[in-house]
Order: C-alpha cells, then structure tokens, then sequence
C-alpha cells in the first residue's frame, strides 16, 4: 500500500482551519481534500497534516501524509488531486514516503510567515492576507523583541488559554522581523508550535513596534508562564505555513 507525501498551497479564507471537527463553522480543508481522494479512489481517508492550521490561516507548503491503494502513479497524483479540488486549494506536488512517514511528528521545522500592512490605506487586494495597523510601528524595536523569543523556552504566555496542552517547551530557530516598502514580514521558525503561538508573538512584537511595551520586557513575559502577560492575539488572515522540513 503506497506511503503518499503530498505537498499543498491553499486560501485559508473559507475555511475553518485544517481540521475537520463536530462543531466547526464551515467546511476544512482536511474534509475538502479527503472528498478529493474519496471522488478519486473511493477510500475513505482522512490525511494527516504538518500543521494544523486555524481558521483564516494559509498555506504554501502545507504537507500532508496518508496511505492509498488506489493505481494512480504517485507523480500524478497532483494533477489527479487538483481536477477535483476546490480551486482554493492546490496539490503542488507528490512523492511516495517512507514507511511510518507521519507529516506532523517527523517534521523537524516549520516556518511560518506573517504579513502586516502598516499603512493607513486598505491595500483592498490584499485584505484576506494582511493585518492592516495604520499606526507607524518600529521595526528595530520588533526585532529586539524578537531576538529573545529565539531558543528553547517554555512558550505558555503564547499560547491561547484553554488549550489541552500539557507540555509548552518549544525551539525557536528564528525570529525575522523585516519591511519592504508598506509590508512588515515575521518569519518565524521552530520545531512546533503551540496554539495561537505564532500569532500572539506577533501581537506581542506590534506592542513593541507602537511603542507600548518595552523589548526587554519579552524575558519576563516568558518566565512568567501567563498568557495575560503577552500582548493580544494577531488576526489569522496575516499568517502562511510557508515550508515544513523534515
């Protein structure tokens, strides 16, 4: 039975996140992509993903894994995908994985991307990709900030409350904040993240930027283990899986 490693972009706009859950508002991706290998093979398959991302959130490297007996060569099984798919979510390409390949506990990293729009005029084509702050923010002061998320950290005032977690340590390689033109990027890499993580850094580091919070203070945040010590949670609609490493 063929191992398959699928990598997909998609517009996380309409949907409410990744996974298919009881109560979500709205169709998943999971569940969209598993109609598409149910149309093709007739298997009733739920593939497992790298990152199981929220509502709003996108993707451009999202890699999914599942098993299929189904005769399609593995290098066409991204066209096959992409004939049934709805058109906000795309099969960029396949291989066959190794046995026990499982997309989310073999990733070793994960990068995302979040985009801000820090200009007072809505950019109107971007709006489902960016979080517009009209107020001028401080990149060098963002980058302070982000210089001590890096390491190996209990990240529990990151993580939204509630969460079923029991173990909040994660590795950050990398925190980048960077501008071009009107747009402010943070790129963000680590072994794992916790829920909400990637968007309350970033909401923490705009408290930086707009001057309200001193970058010194993020050690602090961090030892003190409490969510309401950070700052308020980004909007989803910033944030792209852009690669997972294995």
């Amino acid at each position: 039975m063929p191992h398959l490693k699928i990598t997909l972009a998609y517009d996380g706009t309409n949907y409410a996140g990744w996974q298919v859950q009881p109560a979500a508002h709205g169709p998943t991706i999971q569940g969209e992509v598993a109609a598409a290998i149910n149309r093709l093979t007739g298997e009733d398959i739920l593939p497992v993903a790298a990152g199981r991302t929220d509502a709003g959130v996108h993707a451009r490297g999202q890699v999914i894994s599942f098993y299929s007996e189904a005769g399609i060569p593995v290098e066409r099984w991204p066209l096959a995908l992409n004939s049934v798919l709805p058109d906000d979510i795309v099969a960029l390409e396949a291989e066959e994985a190794a046995p026990g390949f499982h997309a989310r506990y073999r990733a070793r990293w994960k990068w995302y991307r979040y985009t801000i729009y820090n200009h007072r005029v809505p950019d109107v084509f971007n709006r489902y990709y960016s979080w517009q702050v009209r107020q001028p923010l401080d990149v060098a002061a963002m980058t302070r900030g982000a210089v001590f998320m890096e390491g190996e950290h209990d990240f529990r005032s990151f993580c939204a409350a509630g969460s079923p977690v029991r173990y909040f340590v994660r590795r950050v390689e990398r925190v980048r904040v960077t501008r071009e033109g009107p747009r402010i990027y943070f790129d963000v890499v680590a072994n794992g993240f916790l829920y909400h993580m990637v968007r309350i850094i970033v909401g923490t580091l705009v408290e930086c930027g707009r001057g309200r919070l001193a970058p010194e203070a993020i050690p602090a945040i961090l030892a003190a283990r409490s969510r309401e010590r950070a700052g308020p949670t980004a909007p989803a609609r910033g944030l792209c899986l852009e690669r997972v490493v294995y």
